[in-house]
């Protein structure tokens, strides 16, 4: 069993510290406490104000992403108020945004695809230009098949491991390989958007898309490549469950089709496809640390079909 990265502990002490200093306010209450790679904590603020703190080790790509969320939340899309940072907290960075409370996630069904979709588009037209927003790199890895670390594989923001010095399943490598120089060789325009666009990020008013979360996963990717990874992994709820089938990836593409009102052109269905099985097999590739799995099982049945379709 390989060892997960532990996410930052932070004092309490320290934290409401940080509040009076950049919030104009100390923190009297904690709401709650969750998160996985970064410590994420619910505020109520001596002033009445309830905030959203979110904690995690310090990196460049942070002035990008909230520079990201700040515009698109000045444009009209429903992401959480900034408020502050990214500033220093301890050995850690941190920001702070408005409480965004309500909504709710959205199991699995053809309509929550066409929703996930429409919102998608909605995004990427109102994102701003990579060229005026602070750097956005490294990508995530789970989109980053274009990093430079060497070998197929980046190295996992959630593990403590190098999936390259971990050799196999051989197919697996071969699958990670194939998708990697399809992609790589993409002529397509780039555009800014969110990477991990899973219903769990996602909270909802009946069609009404309510919340947009995770603004750490904002990357600078061809449209096509967000789209099919949207399109993978948008049935994603939290709750034991399984990546996008290829009849809901398809379903996924055609809504966002639609949305856009233009087709597809073969290199950006090819790209979208290539995209969707990158982020498959780079989870299955962590997956195989543990040992063979269903993840496994259920992506070398569809593996052959997905190349096939990203012409890789």
């Amino acid at each position: 069993m390989i060892e997960s990265v532990p996410r930052p502990d932070v004092r309490r002490d320290d934290l409401a510290e940080w509040c009076a200093v950049n919030l104009g306010a100390e923190a009297v209450e904690e709401m709650f406490a969750t998160g996985h790679l970064s410590q994420v904590v619910g505020l109520r603020l001596g002033d009445g104000r309830q905030v959203v703190v979110k904690v995690r080790p310090p990196a460049p790509r942070l002035a990008g992403c909230v520079e990201v969320q700040h515009v698109l939340g000045t444009r009209g899309f429903p992401c959480p108020r900034l408020l502050a940072g990214p500033t220093p907290l301890g050995a850690h960075t941190a920001t702070a945004e408005a409480l965004l409370p309500g909504g709710a996630i959205l199991a699995a069904s053809p309509a929550t695809t066409r929703l996930s979709a429409r919102a998608l588009r909605h995004l990427i037209v109102l994102a701003p230009g990579a060229e005026t927003v602070p750097t956005l790199e490294p990508t995530p890895p789970w989109a980053g098949w274009d990093h430079t670390e060497g070998g197929v594989w980046p190295i996992p923001d959630d593990r403590a491991a190098d999936l390259n010095a971990h050799p196999g399943p051989a197919w697996l490598d071969t699958v990670g390989e194939r998708v990697r120089t399809r992609l790589t060789s993409s002529p397509l325009p780039h555009v800014v958007a969110h990477v991990d666009w899973e219903m769990q990020n996602l909270r909802w008013r009946g069609e009404h898309l309510h919340a947009a979360h995770d603004w750490d996963s904002v990357a600078v990717r061809p449209e096509a490549g967000i789209v099919g990874l949207a399109a993978a992994v948008h049935t994603v709820t939290g709750e034991p469950s399984r990546e996008a089938s290829d009849d809901q990836v398809e379903d996924f593409l055609l809504a966002y089709k639609d949305a856009r009102r233009r087709a597809f052109t073969r290199e950006e269905r090819e790209v979208a496809w290539a995209a969707g099985l990158w982020v498959r097999a780079f989870n299955a590739k962590k997956d195989s640390l543990d040992g063979d799995g269903p993840t496994l099982a259920r992506l070398a049945a569809e593996a052959p079909r997905r190349l096939e379709r990203a012409s890789a």
